[in-house]
């Protein structure tokens, strides 16, 4: 009786620490996307180090188990391999303050520092868990025989733990409970089960192992209250199974900015009387009067958004065209949550739909006059959203005098990006003009149905000035004139077989720190 409970106790071991291992990689994303966004250069760093944790644990993993081929040893091995993982948000809370504070100052050593010491964190607890499986198979066989068949076995419940462990920290614990929780939750259950083993070996020693969640449980308590940052007029933040969101309030308290992961973009603006934000989302407004004139404002019947954030296009379209129709998708509840409650993101005329932008632009059966796209997941444009095959997509959703406009990020010297989606938006629509957008890293690119010429914005905002239309809507016209650039010759073409967004945008990043250019963003 006991031999079969200690074997299936062994299985539930593999299986939760393969579960466990994975949940802490999901989480490990997390914790460091928080500061430091969640960029391919990030993911690559974290997948990196951690494989190579993996592989010296199975290395020190099977050396070990055939020097100590013991349920002890192998029980008290998986203890604390769980007790350092619930350590790693605690020592790793001080860091990523700091860290914090020189994203915010754009302090790049000590970024740099505090990503690598974060990730340094890792080695032990990962190593250890790598030992798991080599260990577990030396335990479980008995007779070379059966060789081959225990060691699928170990590793097939291992990898059925991994499967478990992707999604539920990121579909369900994370967004309920937080990142370090979440942490704290998978090693406090790897921890039960480590010492109910040891426990069947020897009860004095799992006795003796009990300061292990004691004192988890204590410092947890001391070091993980409060909020995740404490950046200066934070009103609000939560965890999303997509992002980590932050509200931040103006000192005076009449404007509020959407913030997402590390924080170095805003998403949206609001304030009840903030009519023009002098940022990206103005130039939208200019979309449909790059046709022939007279573009009128009832000329504008329907406006879709891939990227609706926290609906400050939507509002301010709706604040110069009337209650028109919009549609707006977005792939986060939490954010359209966040918009409702906090950016008044409440217009009747606004149909907020949770979806990918591409997926419900394609299932939408309405005709569009302007459709938006502005789904930044700093620092890239989601390269699906930046094909041929979606500019087609959006060219059968436009009216005969329709107009897409895209928001796009550029450095100072490097417009390698913006030439590139020219090429592929200019290989579907009929004309293409482009906008910089002064004192940021953003470019705004139009996109025709019809034949058009950037002069048609200056016989349009005489025609609505004639008219009496809006101020805010003439202001922004005049800025767009303003800051027109020739629009460049480019035969790169996006598809969705092949959109090297991920290495374009960071080549352009990376030539744009290592040039010394760092000292802009200040």
């Amino acid at each position: 009786m006991k031999r079969t409970l200690k074997r299936s106790l062994l299985t539930v071991a593999v299986f939760t620490a393969g579960m466990t291992t994975l949940a802490i990689e999901l989480s490990a994303s997390r914790l460091l996307g928080n500061v430091f966004g969640t960029s391919n250069i990030v993911w690559a760093n974290i997948i990196g180090l951690i494989l190579v944790y993996l592989t010296a644990g199975y290395f020190i993993g099977g050396r070990w188990a055939d020097r100590s081929p013991y349920e002890g040893t192998f029980y008290r091995l998986l203890a604390w391999g769980a007790f350092t993982a619930g350590l790693v948000p605690i020592i790793a809370r001080p860091v990523l303050l700091r860290a914090v504070e020189a994203v915010e100052q754009f302090d790049s050593a000590v970024m740099v520092g505090s990503f690598f010491a974060v990730l340094i964190l890792f080695s032990l607890p990962i190593t250890l868990f790598g030992c798991i499986s080599p260990f577990a198979i030396r335990l479980a066989i008995t007779h070379t025989d059966h060789a081959g068949r225990i060691s699928g076995r170990i590793y097939a419940i291992s990898t059925l733990g991994s499967i478990i462990g992707t999604f539920l920290p990121v579909l369900w614990l994370i967004p309920a409970i937080g990142t370090a929780r979440t942490f704290m939750a998978f090693s406090l259950g790897l921890l039960t089960v480590s010492l109910f083993g040891l426990g069947l070996e020897d009860w004095r020693s799992a006795l003796r192992h009990l300061w292990m969640p004691g004192l988890l449980f204590v410092l947890a308590a001391l070091t993980l209250t409060g909020p995740v940052k404490a950046s200066a007029g934070q009103i609000f933040e939560t965890e999303s199974a997509y992002n980590y969101i932050q509200v931040i309030e103006g000192s005076d308290g009449s404007i509020r900015y959407l913030l997402l992961n590390e924080g170095q973009g805003i998403h949206s603006v609001y304030g009840p009387d903030l009519k023009v934000t002098y940022g990206t989302w103005d130039y939208f407004l200019a979309a449909p009067f790059f046709n022939p004139p007279p573009v009128r404002l009832e000329s504008v019947e329907r406006l879709g958004l891939v990227g609706l954030a926290a609906g400050t296009i939507a509002k301010q379209y709706t604040q110069v065209f009337g209650p028109i129709p919009i549609d707006g998708w977005e792939i986060d509840p939490e954010i359209v949550a966040v918009g409702r409650l906090l950016f008044d993101m409440n217009e009747p005329n606004l149909n907020a739909i949770v979806a990918d932008g591409r997926w419900g632009l394609a299932h939408s059966q309405h005709v569009y006059s302007v459709i938006g796209v502005d789904a930044y997941r700093l620092p890239y444009i989601p390269w699906h959203l930046t094909t041929r095959e979606f500019f087609l997509e959006v060219a059968d959703h436009l009216s005969e005098d329709g107009v897409v406009v895209v928001n796009v990020g550029r450095t100072p010297k490097d417009r390698r990006l913006i030439e590139a989606m020219v090429g592929t938006i200019g290989s579907v629509f009929t004309s293409v003009h482009v906008v910089d957008v002064p004192d940021t890293f953003n470019t705004i690119i139009y996109g025709t149905v019809q034949s058009t010429r950037p002069e048609n914005l200056v016989v349009n905002q005489l025609s609505l000035e004639s008219e009496g239309a809006p101020l805010v809507l003439l202001d922004v016209i005049q800025r767009a004139i303003e800051n027109l650039q020739p629009t460049p010759t480019s035969d790169m073409v996006f598809t969705d077989d092949w959109a090297p967004i991920e290495q374009l945008t960071n080549a352009m990043a990376i030539q744009f720190i290592l040039g010394g250019n760092i000292d802009i963003l200040r």
